[in-house]
């Protein structure tokens, strides 16, 4: 049972090594943003008379529908949709427009694209693999205990088990994001007339009474609201727009977790550990295969002289 519990751990990891090898560093690249928004915050940097004056500059038609702020960056980008990628990027400090964003966020929007898609639209590969590491991670467990020993296998174990908790829960959270698992309620639709979410103008001045725009990730419409994602306390937290206020929503604590953005720093490290272990474990992996293989060689030649 164990023989060929260890083929099929071993084969499993083979077939998927390459899309793993990519998904596991784009994600260790993603790891650091959580931190880096969070030190780039400055308290009152981004004024509501601030944003109020580049929207009726780029945007005096008011025909932008979400905004998107990168603290790190220095720039709000209007009109960009999801992520923010699409629209006018506007330096907040000179208020002048850039030609696009820096190369520090255009290297995450890409590693992004590429953790999620592999810049193939293979989503689907992207989930399959992450089974697979699920599978990897159960395999492991019908292996038995780990017996230390200071050698390649010996550390893969030690890891595996040491840190199993966030071995398993990196890659199951990220298919509860692709399968849009969020175990919380799911929020009623509001904020404009008809069903229609706010324009986008009055829904900066609406979150601009509460909280500080300095914060703000990204403001949008989505599922007929608007919808308002600022940095509080370290933690991302989403909230409804609405004529009245914001209403906070419940947390997607399988986004939080994921992403590592539910505590600042702290929570940003732990998602770099996890993705370390997770790249150790590949590579001890793969080495231990090919240990195995040259062993294997050497003993087919030594049989051969032999005879």
């Amino acid at each position: 049972m164990r023989v060929w519990v260890q083929k099929i751990h071993r084969w499993v990891a083979l077939v998927f090594a390459l899309p793993l090898v990519v998904v596991l560093l784009t994600g260790l690249v993603l790891s650091f943003e959580p931190w880096l928004v969070t030190r780039s915050i400055s308290p009152g940097a981004m004024s509501l008379e601030r944003v109020e004056a580049l929207l009726a500059r780029y945007d005096a038609k008011g025909q932008a529908r979400a905004i998107a702020y990168k603290a790190y960056d220095g720039t709000l980008t209007i009109g960009g949709g999801r992520g923010g990628g699409a629209g006018t990027v506007v330096d907040v400090a000179t208020g002048e427009a850039r030609p696009g964003a820096s190369g520090t966020a255009s290297f995450l929007l890409s590693a992004r694209r590429m953790h999620e898609t592999l810049l193939l639209n293979a989503g689907w590969l992207v989930e399959a693999s992450t089974i697979a590491l699920l599978a990897l991670v159960g395999l492991g467990l019908l292996m038995g205990l780990p017996r230390w020993s200071n050698s390649m296998s010996g550390w893969h174990k030690v890891t595996a088990w040491g840190l199993l908790p966030l071995v398993v829960l990196s890659p199951l959270t990220g298919l509860f994001l692709a399968w849009g698992i969020t175990f919380a309620q799911p929020r009623s639709a509001g904020g404009g007339g008809g069903g229609q979410p706010m324009p986008l103008i009055e829904a900066v001045r609406v979150v601009g009474r509460s909280h500080d725009l300095s914060g703000l990730v990204w403001l949008r419409p989505q599922g007929g609201a608007m919808l308002a994602r600022i940095v509080e306390g370290g933690e991302y937290r989403v909230f409804q727009v609405t004529r009245e206020g914001t209403v906070t929503t419940p947390r997607n604590w399988p986004r939080l977790w994921h992403e590592g953005n539910f505590a600042g720093g702290w929570s940003a490290l732990l998602n770099v550990v996890t993705s370390v272990a997770l790249i150790a474990l590949l590579v001890t992996g793969l080495g231990i295969w090919l240990q195995r293989r040259a062993r294997r060689v050497r003993a087919r030649a030594a049989r051969m002289a032999a005879a």
